[in-house]
């Protein structure tokens, strides 16, 4: 503790406040915090991911260790046992810290092993939020959101409690992180945070109705090959009522697993389809790229191409068309970025057919059959202790 600048006491530098408060509540506490840890750990030999400024690596020889950090919460991994014991012990004498031993819970997510993998949930989270709204004894719906709805910012009048909205959509954003089945359905609900009205309610309470059914729903993850990445990009093209923006959205596998996925409303309005498809895949390509760089970094470097499926010809033939048209000066700098990918070869862009385009489930409503095929496909299935005892 110092004297502030421009507070100093000439007559006592050495006095400091007295405060009546956590230093552990200060603004510049995390960052102090960090800054302390990240000296540390450096110093035990590990090195700052590029990439993910949380994580850190340490590589020497045939060992290997992987250390995540949030906050004061730490997940670490490591080659071997020992190699796992000693960076324990070299925290344990450095911080005050408590080791749960194998991971079993982390930020409200459960993850449980079996012989299968590996199955994240927050299924205590999701009964919170269903208790929060007051609907513990709805009755459930097969899918988050209906097939021909488009909600708009001005249709219908306003709620009396917005507060209780905005908590209810804020947590179910928290949600998508194991579920991203409905990831599209809250994208759409937390587009009017600032002023929801009752058609925006009710899209929030068909989402909890549907959660009411699939409680016990999570993510699995199976040991696979991942010598590569495969993305899937869709854009519903003018989608919005209002803005006639499109809302564009993927999901990247690598190997079997899905390890990222988005829906989001795009910034700019699209001028066709091929445009709001191209700028999707942009999206898409900027996400595979950063993974790349993450596997490098994790000493896992992908070695074939990363496979972006697109369900739009048009939008396939920009990405390696090297002529620039005047229908597409407006996204050049979109084009040149995966036509650069694609040249030096580590993207390519395919075609696929939209029965089997995965990335749907992130831009419209579905039917019942087909969301659940592509939900399945996702990965996003009810906990194997559940289906065990069945």
């Amino acid at each position: 503790m110092f004297q502030p600048p421009g507070f100093v006491d000439p007559t006592r530098p050495d006095y400091v406040c007295r405060l009546r408060r956590s230093l552990y509540g200060l603004k510049q506490a995390p960052r102090a915090w960090f800054q302390r840890f990240a000296t540390f750990i450096t110093g035990c030999g590990f090195r700052g991911s590029v990439c993910d400024p949380s994580l850190f690596i340490y590589r020497s020889g045939q060992d290997t260790a992987y250390l995540l950090l949030y906050v004061d919460d730490i997940i670490l991994t490591a080659s071997t046992d020992a190699l796992l014991s000693r960076f324990i012990d070299l925290m344990k004498r450095e911080f005050s810290m408590t080791d749960l031993g194998p991971l079993h819970h982390f930020l409200g997510i459960t993850a449980t092993r079996s012989s299968s993998g590996l199955f994240l949930s927050q299924s205590l989270y999701t009964k919170d939020i269903i208790a929060r709204a007051s609907m513990t004894n709805c009755n459930p719906v097969a899918t988050p959101v209906d097939t021909n709805s488009k909600l708009s910012a001005t249709s219908g009048p306003a709620i009396s409690d917005p507060t209780l909205y905005r908590s209810l959509a804020g947590a179910l954003q928290y949600l998508t992180f194991t579920r991203p089945d409905i990831s599209y359905a809250v994208q759409q609900v937390c587009l009017f945070m600032h002023d929801p009205r009752e058609p925006h309610m009710q899209a929030i309470k068909r989402i909890i109705r549907y959660l009411q059914g699939t409680i016990d729903h999570g993510l699995s993850l199976s040991v696979s090959n991942i010598s590569a990445l495969t993305a899937y990009s869709d854009a519903d093209w003018a989608g919005c009522p209002d803005s006639r923006r499109s809302t564009s959205g993927y999901c990247i596998f690598l190997g079997d697993n899905l390890v990222s996925w988005s829906s989001k409303r795009q910034a700019t309005v699209s001028r066709s389809s091929a445009e709001a498809e191209y700028r999707g895949v942009a999206n898409a390509v900027a996400e595979t790229t950063w993974l790349r760089n993450l596997l490098l970094e994790l000493h896992i470097p992908l070695r074939r191409a990363t496979m972006v499926y697109c369900d739009n010809v048009s939008a396939i033939y920009m990405s390696g068309d090297p002529v620039q048209h005047q229908r597409t000066k407006h996204v050049e700098i979109d084009i040149h970025f995966v036509r650069e990918r694609v040249r030096i070869g580590d993207i390519r862009v395919l075609h696929i057919p939209s029965e089997n385009q995965y990335a749907d489930i992130f831009t419209k409503g579905l039917p019942r059959q087909l969301f659940l095929n592509f939900r399945s496909s996702l990965s996003v299935c009810s906990s194997p202790a559940q289906t065990k005892g069945v």
